[in-house]
C-alpha cells in the first residue's frame, strides 16, 4: 500500500509535457604522470543538482500563459483514501472507555441475574439468555451484545457519513445503559 502511494505521488508530480533528459556525464581528466597513486585519487565529478520544480513551473507558466498544459490536473483538494483519517486519538480513547463500560456492565448484569435466579427471586426475561441463566455460561453470552455494539460504534466512528460520525457513541452507550439498568433491577430484587 505504501509503495502504491509512492508511485501515485511520484507519477502525479511529473507533467506529461516535461521532457525527460538523460543526466550529463562528467568527464574526468587524469594526468598520466606514470604513477598509479594519482589515478586512485582522481574521482569522477558529481552531477549538478536538478533545478527546483517551482522555478521551472513558473518559467513555463510565464512563457505559456494561463492556459499552458503544465497546470496541475487536479484542482480540487485531495480526499482521504480511507476512513482512517476520521478517527482521532481522543475518539479512540473514548471508544476504549465505552468498551470497558459496556463489557463491565454486562458482567454486572450477568452476576446479578445469576444471584436473582439462584435465590429464587425471578426468572430470566430474555428468551435468548434463558437457556444459559442457570449456568456460568451466562457470563459469556451476555458479552455478545456489547461486542456487537462495539463493532457498530467503531464502524460508525470511521464512517464516511458525517451523521454516523457524529453519533458513533450511541450504540455502546445504549448497550451499557440497558445492562446497567437490568443489573440494578436484579440487585434491588435480591437485596
Amino acid at each position: 500500500m505504501i509503495f502504491t502511494a509512492m508511485v501515485v505521488f511520484c507519477c502525479s508530480t511529473l507533467s506529461a509535457d516535461t521532457p525527460r533528459t538523460a543526466p550529463a556525464v562528467a568527464v574526468v581528466e587524469v594526468e598520466s604522470s606514470g604513477d598509479s597513486a594519482g589515478a586512485e585519487d582522481a574521482k569522477p565529478a558529481k552531477p549538478d543538482a536538478p533545478a527546483p520544480k517551482l522555478a521551472s513551473a513558473e518559467a513555463k507558466s510565464g512563457a505559456g500563459g494561463a492556459g499552458s498544459s503544465s497546470s496541475p490536473f487536479v484542482s480540487s483538494p485531495v480526499q482521504p483514501a480511507t476512513a482512517d483519517s476520521y478517527e482521532t486519538p481522543r475518539k479512540r480513547m473514548i471508544w476504549y472507555g465505552l468498551v470497558a463500560a459496556g463489557h463491565g456492565t454486562a458482567a454486572f448484569d450477568a452476576w446479578t441475574t445469576r444471584k436473582a435466579i439462584t435465590g429464587g427471586y425471578g426468572v430470566e426475561g430474555d428468551p435468548l439468555e434463558r437457556p444459559f441463566a442457570h449456568s456460568d455460561a451466562i457470563y459469556a453470552t451476555t458479552q455478545v451484545t456489547p461486542l456487537v455494539m462495539d463493532y457498530v460504534g467503531y464502524r460508525m466512528m470511521r464512517s464516511r457519513y458525517s451523521l454516523f460520525r457524529k453519533f458513533w457513541w450511541i450504540p455502546q452507550t445504549a448497550s451499557a445503559g440497558v445492562s446497567f439498568g437490568a443489573g440494578i433491577h436484579n440487585y434491588r430484587m435480591v437485596h
